[in-house]
């Protein structure tokens, strides 16, 4: 078994090299256009293909907190083309000069293409921190717990995000040693420690992996973690849909409508996706079908009217085969609608920024818990000893957050400290307010017939084919 292990490791190095070179004769090509849209600043990239290619750069677009307005592409044998129109979060185009020239050295450069190089999978050391992963069933004041933990066993929270669906949460928390040398964790027992310490809280009904730093250059993408976890624990078999997660006395989210139909002339498997627009959502549903080991041939999206969102793709399994029977169909669709629905959250959005100091993050999730709310999602950050946190919240049955209970948490927490970012339930502008053009349509009705799809396509004519080498 384990010179088997070994011959499909050097076969896969071996294709990585080649995959390199052919590269290397056809480097990437990467534009960056405000003129030829009114709306919107266009991104096109003209590279060599490879499985994973349009994730990355999906990637690269969503961390710099664009917004992806439309976009087609198309990988034609080994040629990858891609047409991305993006804005910011303001609806501007990106005039940023150092913005632009970002994305330009990012997508032409090497190690962004290849994981053995810029790894977006598992637990990837680093020197400044340690990493603790952690999935199971959720309850409310979860999260406040393991911050109480970590902050009594001397562990600063450096970074973290948490999603919740289906009654199942996954957190990738980076931390750091707040009792020594301020980086990571080094000591082994204290690691096995923490895991064990976390797993009794977790109630053994999780998973919790901690792993010391040890490389320089390694990245792990937390949001692409965080749907291999969750998808590893299975939460798309909990049901419910996004409309029955919706807060009691809301409008029902609109339906996540999700279709996939075979495309046999053409020995595709057509994936039509419609649903509430929101920022990421190419990222989540791109991340889940390269996770799930299908290749995207030829796509297609575009933001609606009314705030919707429609996504065609024409999708392959890496072995060259359509999707083969109805439960992988089911499967396809089961997948694509809980990688939509992970990052929802229509509660309360409250910001807190201060000065970071040990155990802020245990007090603030504490007094979310005293004050009967439940953390749906949340983003953490702490950088040159500021704290910057994101919690997404509502009370454990989905209930509007009273006005009264945000003045508690205020003046618990501090006036100049806690921001409102956004209180749907307040504003009138909730789940029910938007994405009604998500509805309109079936989803199996497809926007683009596989005949007429490249009359789509009409910014790929700018480009010239480079000559490929093999």
């Amino acid at each position: 078994m384990a010179l088997t292990a070994a011959a499909a490791s050097g076969g896969d190095a071996h294709d990585d090299e080649y995959a390199k070179l052919v590269r290397g004769m056809n480097p990437p090509r990467v534009v960056v256009d405000n003129e030829a849209c009114d709306e919107a600043t266009v991104i096109r990239v003209d590279s060599v293909s490879s499985h994973g290619t349009l994730l990355a750069v999906v990637q690269v677009i969503a961390d710099l907190g664009l917004v992806i307005r439309k976009a087609y592409f198309s990988s034609d044998g080994s040629w990858f083309m891609d047409v991305f129109n993006v804005t910011d979060r303001d609806g501007n185009k990106v005039l940023d000069d150092q913005t632009i020239s970002y994305i330009q050295t990012t997508l032409e450069a090497d190690d962004w293409y290849y994981p053995e190089v810029r790894n977006t999978v598992g637990i990837v050391p680093a020197e400044e921190y340690t990493v603790i992963e952690l999935t199971g069933t959720d309850r409310p004041g979860l999260l406040s717990e393991v911050c109480a933990v970590l902050a009594g066993m001397r562990c600063a929270v450096r970074s973290a995000e948490l999603w919740t669906h289906n009654t199942r949460v996954a957190a990738v928390v980076h931390v750091t040693d707040d009792g020594g040398s301020g980086g990571a964790i080094e000591d082994e027992a204290r690691i096995a420690d923490i895991s064990t310490r976390l797993g009794n809280l977790l109630r053994g009904q999780s998973g919790v992996r901690a792993a010391a730093a040890a490389a320089p250059g390694g990245l792990t993408h937390k949001e692409r973690r965080l749907h291999q976890m969750m998808f590893d624990d299975r939460d798309y078999d909990g049901g419910g849909g996004a409309a029955s997660s919706s807060p009691r006395g809301r409008s029902p989210t609109p339906a996540t409508e999700v279709s996939v139909t075979p495309c046999a002339e053409r020995g595709y498997t057509a994936v039509v996706v419609r649903c509430r627009d929101r920022p990421k959502l190419l990222f989540d549903t791109v991340c889940t079908i390269t996770d799930m080991g299908y290749v995207i041939h030829h796509g297609a999206v575009s933001s609606e009217p009314r705030g919707g969102a429609y996504q065609e793709y024409y999708i392959r399994h890496v072995d060259g085969d359509p999707v083969r029977s109805e439960a992988e169909r089911q499967r396809v669709v089961q997948c694509l609608e809980a990688a939509i629905e992970r990052r929802t959250a229509d509660g309360l959005a409250l910001e807190v920024r201060t000065g970071d100091r040990a155990g802020l993050l245990s007090d603030v999730t504490r007094i979310f818990r005293e004050n009967g709310l439940t953390i749906r999602r949340a983003e953490i950050s702490s950088e040159r000893g500021e704290a910057v946190d994101t919690f997404y919240l509502s009370d454990p049955q989905g209930h509007p957050v009273e006005a009264k209970t945000i003045d508690a948490i205020r003046a618990q927490i501090g006036e100049a400290t806690l921001r409102v970012k956004h209180n749907p339930f307040a504003d009138g502008d909730g789940a029910g307010g938007g994405g009604g053009g998500a509805t309109d349509d079936v989803a199996g009705s497809t926007a683009f017939l596989f005949g007429n799809l490249f009359k789509f396509y009409r910014p790929f004519q700018n480009f010239s084919l480079i000559k490929l080498y093999s």
